[in-house]
């Protein structure tokens, strides 16, 4: 927490200007980051995984394509919630080209 409290201290120095050019900073880092999915090099391959399990997004989406519903797929994958298919889904939109391949 030592790191958290530096950061506190130098925020509380900075001028509006600042915080504002650090929160445009932050906020492009996270542009990247999809709730409810993540890619571990140590979880199948590092492919983006719903978390908490081991479904790739692509398992999901190839699923839809073909027809299968959202409630077949909650069925199917009982550690699955309506709340992972709709982070899923988001990722596959941000993601098409790597969803592809």
């Amino acid at each position: 927490m030592g790191s958290l409290h530096d950061v506190e201290r130098l925020i509380s120095e900075m001028t509006r200007a600042e915080k504002a050019q650090l929160l445009q900073w932050v906020v492009r880092d996270l542009g990247d980051a999809f709730p409810g999915i993540d890619s571990n090099p140590r979880v199948c391959g590092g492919e983006p995984c719903v978390v908490r399990t081991r479904i790739p997004v692509w398992v999901l989406e190839r699923a839809r394509r073909m027809g299968t519903s959202e409630a077949d797929l909650l069925n199917s994958y009982p550690s699955l919630r309506a709340e992972d298919l709709a982070n899923a889904w988001a990722y596959v939109r941000s993601h098409q080209e790597e969803i592809e391949r």
